[in-house]
């Protein structure tokens, strides 16, 4: 570890002076996503209502089949004694299944999985096992890991108001932000946190979008705004973004110490969480460049042969059958986050491919059980916790 972080968020925050500042600020102002979020349950009522209707015309009920899936990956994959998904499958995983769940008592008011919430974050809070100089709250050998869950913590907030879970995703930001370097590359974030060789994609658009919602949550923050702007100009000017306008996996750097773009594949996650990153940075500024750069690589996706065919969402691993267990969670990342895009946007000019890729999944790709398989097109075959996660936060992006 390259800084000493303090064993409890209290003892943390203390030292900060977070516990004060956001506290009193929560007592006399209204950070810029407040007035969303206590006007959430009527607007999504009215939201829910239009999209689930948009599905139903075609046999989809968008609740009810988000609904169903989360029961099935719950009594097919849950492991209520460890308080996570499949155990033997990478700890992230979990963390997206627990942001499917939020997402989906978020945007519909159920709190059918609260309880279940909470105990998975007691659960998983604690130091890993296989990283305990991380000290625990969510804090992982590699900073996308954290990235998941911090997210999480975000939306926890949302949902319950509990002060706790964004004293949490402060800590994880300050984690995160300890493996930002100015050196090589001119900026970015080391994804592995055990060597420091490798800034990707994944690792810094998760850290654009959680800075980002730190400010729009707390009152008053000029801090996370910086940061998460210092953090997407970077992104943007990186080499990580194509010519074609879509993302690849990361940075390589020559012997002379000049960074480019490793040309790695396209991964569909690469292209959603840098959408909800934009989203969070047009509240907090409401800057329209920020829209304007995500739609340009959210209709890149949607124009590209190879991500897009016969309007359904594919990783570039399906053709030959090689997603391994990360992989086949990508995809449903994207949408959820297409669909924050969506919802700034007075058109909701994605709508439609939302709708078109769930109700082409709920159909081809389901079986009896409401598991669903990596390829929304189908046919099903088999399920994992990541296939089924991708199939949940697909549906719950229509809610």
């Amino acid at each position: 570890m390259r800084t000493s972080l303090a064993a409890s968020v209290g003892g943390l925050l203390a030292i900060w002076g977070f516990q004060g500042l956001v506290a009193h600020a929560h007592a006399h102002a209204q950070s810029p996503l407040q007035a969303r979020l206590d006007g959430h349950d009527a607007s999504d009522a009215a939201s829910l209502c239009s999209r689930d209707f948009l599905g139903a015309r075609a046999g989809l009920n968008a609740s009810e089949a988000s609904k169903a899936a989360i029961e099935s990956m719950n009594k097919s994959f849950y492991n209520k004694t460890a308080g996570r998904w499949t155990v033997t499958d990478a700890w992230w995983l979990s963390g997206v299944a627990l942001q499917d769940l939020l997402e989906y008592m978020y945007r519909t008011g159920s709190r059918d999985y609260l309880h279940q919430a909470k105990h998975i974050i007691e659960k998983q809070k604690e130091p890993l096992p296989w990283w305990p100089e991380g000290d625990g709250y969510f804090r992982a050998d590699s900073t996308d890991d954290t990235g998941w869950w911090a997210l999480a913590m975000i939306r926890m907030f949302d949902i319950t108001k509990d002060q706790q879970y964004l004293n949490i995703s402060i800590l994880d930001e300050a984690y995160m932000y300890s493996y930002w370097t100015n050196t090589n590359c001119g900026g970015g974030m080391y994804v592995d946190i055990r060597a420091e060789t490798y800034k990707n994609a994944i690792a810094n658009e998760l850290y654009m979008k959680l800075a980002a919602s730190l400010h729009n949550r707390i009152p008053g923050d000029t801090e996370y705004l910086a940061k998460a702007e210092t953090a997407y100009n970077w992104f943007m000017a990186s080499g990580m973004i194509n010519g074609d306008n879509l993302i690849n996996d990361g940075l390589a750097e020559n012997s002379a110490g000049v960074c480019y773009n490793n040309a790695l594949p396209i991964w569909t996650y690469n292209q959603g969480v840098v959408l909800g990153a934009s989203v969070e940075l047009y509240i907090a500024t409401q800057n329209q460049s920020y829209v304007v750069e995500a739609r340009k690589i959210a209709d890149a996706v949607l124009s590209s042969g190879a991500m897009t065919q016969d309007g359904v969402l594919t990783e570039p691993c399906e053709a030959a059958d090689t997603c391994n267990n990360d992989q086949q969670i990508f995809k449903g990342i994207f949408a959820y986050n297409l669909a924050e895009l969506n919802s700034v946007l007075s058109d909701s000019p994605y709508t439609a491919y939302l709708t078109q890729n769930a109700q082409t999944a709920w159909s081809s790709d389901r079986n009896s059980k409401d598991l669903y398989d990596v390829s929304w097109a189908g046919p099903f075959r088999n399920s994992t916790i990541a296939k089924q996660a991708s199939a949940v936060g697909l549906l719950v992006s229509l809610l």
